[in-house]
């Protein structure tokens, strides 16, 4: 018994179970330790024995070893001998299906991922965490799995349309990843019919035996009910878009005025003609700006709304803001990050109202760079809320009627516009990479039908404005960096060294280098983008050299902007609408009182949730323009366009059509009597028999042959003089808009 004691007071972790625990149990550490020096799996009452676990810890220590089966540490055999992971040479990771029913393994360590027949796919679903083993490599000569244990399943609820097939019923999700049609139990359908969009629980996760089971627990409407894409949106990306009644109660309980008590401590710069300057559809404005000439340069204040006076650390509207990570702009719909009370009213720097603010005050020299600055907490008042139309148009005509009736807000406006000259100079000494690319807007009439997609013109206004945005960001890097105070910076890294290569290989042919060596830097980009301006092939060169950077992200270790250019950037402008602005401006508050910052939750953490919160909004808005554009599509079944091939692949070419601003497939086998070869490095089709080439940025016409509303896709095939137009589909139910936002990098 004694030796038996003495072995639980080996366990090299036993101190700081004594802490957490008034009865401490072996740690996970060491009954790993002890499993595998044992050389063998064991059964539970074998290892409660060596362990001397009391008949009153049993309890704990069965959920211990649970929570340990769980995070993949051990795993029980057939004979329900408990086994350490690592000595069965099993991978945890993550299952990603493909909607043509196969799918992957994301292992968790980061290695190569592993191939999963359609057979492993029919016990899983998309997003389920499991333990596999190598089998064997596929065709392709990759890894292939087999899946020994589901830890965690990812589906609890799914959004899609219910069918009824020989009087059994079955709902399709919308996620197309999830490839098994889900089973309604008898009598589980409610009040829901053929053909509409439920929401399904999921009582029985499918096994290698049966299908997955589940019950519907909403009906959401007919598929084409005007809203529905929005609504299939939110649920199919897990979108927090109802908030909770205590963030709703938190949010009516605020003063919807500035008080005499949010003063303490602020500056007063309410003689500034600060103003805003926004789209014509915003109603949540972030930032306001003045500029005026001071010795050797400007003085230029960005006014931030300060959201953090409101929103406290673990708060009902913190907790939910953390959830949200950024608010959603969907056509004609906005979900937001904080309630309407705040994001609308009281933190909105709205026109003739006293606003808190955090302000960051510069002066920037005649060469556009940025000297001294400091960053305070204040009170401001918009002297006005203009738009990005409004704007340009006072500085092309500062003589005309639009400017004569802001005639207070003009010469600073105009001081806005010199200053930007400046900076338009620094940014591209700096080297900061320029893509030209095309944003969309869709205009709906009265009946909330697309009209016509139109392309989003960027005018000066814009590019003003984002390079104020620009300077306050840098300096708020700048100023946390400089205070070694931790926050989330917003990185972007350059090209991985195989994309490199690739892209270095694809330029070859065309004759041009990319600069730089092994680290090219964004200079190096910007001076390839300024040799191709005006060659026939730019939009191709543009492309491929876009493809080949890294997505930004945000991380608590500052590695710089590769695209910007600079060695440190963050998010402070837009607290309203993106979480991380919100943690900046409590860093820089806290380093202003000499303190410290510790959010809720691990910095690292925070920083990959609210990276993962900007591609979930990505993704949803992309369905959202994806299914409407395939609903305008639907009125030009057989028309003819001209368009240009915007992605090449194994299975055919994408071209987006040039009125239109719509994509679609013109599949592989509608190439030709040839046999195609996909080409990856060159982006290209090639034709075996007749030498016939297809590559990003070729021209081509195509004719619209197919709209496909389940699968949100447009088929196309190349048009040739002689072709016989279809007739064109004439149902049309009404559909919903787009709202564009500022971006920052």
């Amino acid at each position: 018994m004694k030796k038996k004691q003495n072995l639980r007071e080996q366990d090299p972790f036993l101190e700081r179970e004594r802490e957490q625990y008034e009865n401490p149990l072996p740690s996970r550490e060491f009954i790993l330790q002890i499993l595998t020096e044992q050389g063998a799996p064991m059964h539970e009452d074998e290892l409660l024995d060596t362990l001397l676990i009391t008949h009153e810890e049993e309890d704990l220590f069965s959920r211990r070893l649970r929570a340990m089966e769980r995070d993949g540490q051990i795993m029980r055999n057939r004979k329900r001998a408990i086994c350490v992971m690592e000595k069965l040479d099993l991978i945890k990771g993550k299952v990603q299906g493909h909607p043509d029913g196969f799918g992957f393994l994301i292992p968790e360590d980061g290695s190569a991922d592993m191939f999963l027949s359609e057979k492993e796919m029919h016990q899983v679903l998309h997003g389920d965490v499991v333990l596999v083993r190598q089998s064997g490599v596929d065709r392709r000569g990759r890894p292939e799995a087999k899946i020994i244990e589901v830890l965690e399943r990812a589906n609890n609820r799914v959004v899609g349309r219910l069918f009824e097939d020989h009087g059994i019923q079955f709902v399709v999700a919308e996620n197309r990843r999830i490839t098994q049609d889900i089973l309604v139990a008898p009598g589980e359908a409610g009040a829901a019919k053929a053909g509409q969009v439920v929401i399904l629980e999921i009582v029985q996760h499918p096994n290698k035996h049966a299908q997955p089971i589940g019950r519907i627990v909403e009906v959401l409407g007919n598929y084409a009910d005007p809203g529905m894409e929005i609504e299939i949106a939110l649920r199919k990306h897990d979108l927090p878009h109802e908030f909770p009644n205590d963030v709703e109660r938190q949010a009516k309980q605020i003063s919807p005025t500035v008080s005499a008590e949010d003063w303490a401590g602020r500056e007063d710069i309410r003689n500034l003609p600060l103003v805003t300057i926004d789209g014509e559809t915003a109603r949540d404005f972030d930032d306001a700006v003045y500029c005026a000439p001071e010795k050797d340069g400007y003085r230029l204040v960005v006014a931030i709304a300060d959201v953090s006076h409101y929103v406290q650390t673990n708060d009902a509207l913190d907790r939910e803001a953390i959830l949200r990570g950024n608010s959603v702009y969907f056509p004609r719909r906005v979900i937001p990050m904080l309630p309407e009370e705040l994001s609308n009213g009281l933190c909105s720097l709205n026109p003739q109202v006293d606003r808190l603010c955090m302000v960051c005050d510069m002066h920037v020299d005649s060469h556009g760079e940025i000297g001294k600055y400091r960053f305070y907490p204040s009170v401001m008042y918009s002297n006005a809320r203009l738009t990005y139309t409004q704007v340009a148009a006072m500085l092309a005509e500062p003589d005309g009627e639009l400017a004569m009736s802001y005639a207070s807000v003009v010469p600073h406006l105009q001081n806005l516009y010199a200053l930007f000259q400046k900076l338009l100079k620094s940014r591209e000494k700096r080297g900061a990479i320029d893509f030209e690319t095309v944003e969309t807007q869709m205009i709906f009439n009265e009946q909330g039908k697309i009209e016509r997609i139109v392309p989003v013109i960027r005018n000066d206004a814009h590019k003003l404005i984002e390079e104020c945005m620009l300077a306050a960001n840098v300096c708020a890097a700048n100023f946390l960096h400089e205070h070694e105070h931790t926050v989330l910076y917003r990185i972007h890294q350059g090209p991985t060294p195989e994309k490199l290569v690739a892209l270095r290989e694809f330029l070859k042919e065309f004759g041009l280098q990319l600069g730089g060596d092994e680290e090219p830097q964004a200079v190096d980009y910007s001076k390839l983008l300024k040799r191709i301006k005006g060659r026939p092939d730019a939009a191709l060169l543009q492309t491929v050299m876009l493809r080949s950077l890294r997505q930004a992200k945000y991380e608590p270790e500052n590695i710089g902007h590769f695209g910007l250019g600079y060695d440190a950037y963050t998010h402070f402008t837009s607290p309203i609408r993106r979480y991380p602005d919100l943690l900046v401006h409590r860093a820089i508050k806290a380093v202003l009182q000499g303190k410290q910052y510790k959010p809720g939750m691990k910095w690292n953490e925070l920083g990959e949730h609210c990276s993962m919160t900007e591609r979930r909004a990505d993704d949803a808005t992309r369905d959202v323009d994806a299914w409407l554009k395939c609903f305008y599509m639907r009125e030009h079944l057989g028309s003819v366009f001209t368009g240009t091939v915007s992605s090449v692949t194994s299975f055919g070419m994408f071209v987006s059509l040039d009125d239109l601003y719509v994509e679609g497939l013109v599949h592989i086998s509608e190439l030709g009597k040839d046999y195609f070869h996909f080409d990856a490095a060159k982006h290209m089709l090639l034709g075996e028999r007749t030498g016939q080439k297809y590559r990003l940025g070729d021209r081509v016409q195509v004719r619209v042959v197919k709209v496909d509303m389940e699968s949100t896709k447009v088929d196309f095939v190349l048009h040739e003089e002689g072709d016989v137009a279809q007739q064109a589909d004439d149902e049309k139910p009404a559909k919903k808009s787009a709202k564009g936002k500022k971006h920052h990098g």
